[in-house]
């Protein structure tokens, strides 16, 4: 027994060793430093190979050993073992069984990041910042990302029991969702409001984005678009290379969109503009919200920092770093945080977040015509009939919509400054 023990932990020391010298940036003194550490590793390795009440096999000390120490560094460099593994691959696909919700570690707690338009987290009414104390009366602290979105995702229909903490809320929050097939939609509208003015929300960046938006865009230039209202409330990011491409639709050729820096040569790259010929004449509003993330966050910083937009809305949520999966020899891999995003004028978005150039808190209006004397005392009445005709039609209703409000009053303004000016 112990020579099996003996044997395997040599053959593990000689594997760190070699690693480390394959790391060229670490030196002498940080190699002797990580050698006396493994050999606490390994001493207490043996300790509970011969004295644990159970026997445990290798392998499993080994997997707990490396998610411990990748939950160690942040929330989102994981150990996935090889069925982890699997469904990280079956995230990409844009179509699976679950609730719609795009969650993350923040404070040491289950975040929720956004939910996902039309899904049943939505429709629930789930909201950006909850924290999720448990799943199905199953406590998340200590518990990994993965393991969260492997209780929440499962055969549709049948129901999960969120147990949410939410700002400004007395008491916690039982909220019973039903899953669903989630099937995401990059573009959820596209048309003209009034007076010329544009307006496209984009609830996440996927491999058809960049052609679905061409062709949006094509579609309200036709009709008469002269300004546009970009939304990306709720978006909680998706494939950088596509926020690369709709991002490079609005500035010119050649310049940065975003860059990376991290502690390898190799990690520190820069994304430029490669669009021969991006829109640039026409006035921009760009809304976010702590559920804008990730790419949304590249294409809001990069638009405001060359004055191509006027940012509204509310904080993102600060979701700037880039995560690479590095498959290992048994089907394992380690998604391993490798570097962070910045924008063009050096601004760090990671634990940050972007502040819009106009902060507007979010609430939902009455129509002018929905206000009478009796409703006016109970502004539940008011929603409640707003649900009931307007809504109800198309399911969109922006006069409802305050921030998206104030964003078409700046683009007004913006048309009457810029004739005006041109009239003298």
């Amino acid at each position: 027994m112990f020579k099996r023990i003996a044997v395997f932990l040599s053959i593990m020391i000689i594997s760190l060793a070699c690693a480390a010298f394959a790391i060229s940036a670490i030196d002498k003194k940080k190699q002797d430093e990580l050698y006396r550490q493994v050999e606490i590793f390994s001493n207490a390795l043996a300790i509970i190979q011969s004295d644990y009440v159970d026997e445990v096999k290798p392998k499993d000390l080994i997997y707990g050993a490396l998610k411990g120490m990748a939950s160690s560094l942040d929330p989102h460099t994981q150990f996935l073992d090889p069925e982890s593994f699997n469904e990280l691959k079956v995230e990409t696909e844009g179509k699976f069984g679950g609730l719609g919700i795009e969650i993350t570690i923040k404070d040491s707690l289950l975040t929720v990041i956004t939910p996902i338009e039309d899904t049943p987290a939505w429709k629930a009414g789930v909201k950006a910042g909850d924290r999720i104390v448990k799943i199905n009366n199953d406590l998340t602290r200590d518990m990994t990302l993965i393991e969260a979105v492997r209780k929440m995702r499962g055969k549709p229909g049948e129901a999960v029991q969120l147990t949410i903490l939410r700002e400004g809320e007395k008491k916690l929050l039982e909220i019973k969702i039903v899953r669903g097939i989630i099937k995401i939609k990059d573009i959820k509208e596209a048309r003209i409001l009034e007076d010329g003015i544009g307006y496209i929300r984009l609830s996440e960046f996927r491999e058809s984005t960049p052609k679905d938006l061409n062709a949006v865009l094509e579609k309200l230039n036709k009709q008469g678009m002269s300004s546009l209202v970009f939304d990306l409330r709720n978006n909680p990011g998706g494939l950088l290379d596509v926020a690369v491409k709709v991002t490079e639709r609005f500035v010119p050729k050649g310049k940065m969109v975003v860059y990376t820096k991290g502690r390898r040569s190799n990690q520190n790259l820069k994304f430029l503009s490669n669009e021969a010929n991006p829109i640039m004449n026409l006035p921009m509003v760009v809304m976010i919200n702590e559920g804008s993330a990730s790419g949304s966050e590249i294409v809001a910083g990069c638009l405001r920092d060359y004055n191509r937009a006027i940012l509204l809305g509310k904080k993102s949520f600060g979701k700037g770093s880039v995560q690479t999966v590095i498959p290992l020899g048994d089907g394992s891999a380690l998604r391993l945080t490798t570097s962070k995003y910045f924008t063009p004028l050096g601004t760090e978005i990671h634990g940050k977040g972007i502040t819009p150039d106009i902060v507007v808190e979010e609430e939902l209006l009455a129509r002018p015509e929905d206000q009478d004397s009796k409703t006016l005392e109970n502004p539940q009445e008011i929603f409640n009939k707003m649900e009931k005709t307007e809504l109800k039609k198309d399911g969109f209703d922006y006069k409802s919509d305050n921030q998206l409000i104030r964003a078409v009053d700046i683009l007004k303004a913006i048309k009457i400054y810029g004739k005006e000016r041109k009239d003298k």
